[in-house]
């Protein structure tokens, strides 16, 4: 069985994302949980892969890291559906994944995912806004051109839903204003039921990384005091 080495749930934006494609494409793994902003963690994570960074997949005798090598290994060697089955719909789903994969980065820097917290509306900044605001783009064209026959990007759930579920997460807990069409959207990841699994045991975790705790009082806190 493939074992997929992942950090804390309740902040790894990067291991939310091939856990998740796994579960939603019913692929049975088992997991490694490695804490982040330990003293051994850098260690823990070189037994597993040279680049020193999770997630990382392990099945049988190859290890793949980065998360867009680990999809598309799923798809050849586990035979996955992973990108959409139309040839436009799936040209589409790997650029966006793509950008997710080196874009949004004043999202990704100044609201961090903290699935145990909720904080209140408020101007993050010209940035973050054009973040969101490509997002929702996205959104609206994949959705417009593909989106028949399922509440994702491509109808289908697939690996660009994954790419994005993350985000969505972060446009929840900053209380991000939406158009109704994203909300929806977002709404639609959040209530997986692979994400609620995700979800419930992140809130279980006891660890604190203390970079990605937001200097700013929360309205909302979910995760029960260790």
């Amino acid at each position: 069985m493939p074992t997929l080495v992942i950090a804390n749930k309740l902040y790894s934006s990067w291991s939310l994302r091939p856990w998740l494609l796994m579960k939603q494409l019913g692929l049975a793994f088992d997991e490694i949980v490695i804490p982040l902003d330990l003293p051994t963690t850098k260690a823990e994570v070189l037994k597993h892969s040279p680049a020193g960074k999770v997630p990382i997949l392990i099945d049988g005798d190859v290890t793949v890291w980065e998360t867009l090598a680990i999809m598309e290994y799923l798809g050849d060697a586990h035979s996955a559906p992973v990108w959409p089955g139309d040839v436009k719909a799936r040209a589409m789903a790997r650029a966006v994944s793509a950008e997710m994969h080196a874009g949004f980065s004043a999202l990704r820097s100044d609201c961090p995912m903290n699935l145990g917290k909720k904080y209140q509306k408020r101007d993050r900044g010209e940035a973050v806004a054009r973040d969101v605001a490509r997002f929702e783009d996205i959104v609206a064209q994949a959705r417009g051109r593909f989106g028949q026959g399922g509440l994702f990007l491509f109808g289908a759930f697939s690996a660009a839903d994954a790419m994005f579920a993350p985000l969505a997460t972060r446009l929840d807990t900053y209380s991000i204003p939406l158009r109704v069409e994203t909300r929806a959207y977002v709404d639609a990841i959040l209530s997986l039921p692979a994400f609620r699994e995700w979800l419930a045991a992140a809130l279980k975790e006891t660890w604190v990384v203390a970079a990605d705790e937001v200097d700013e009082e929360p309205i909302a806190t979910y995760r029960k005091a260790a």
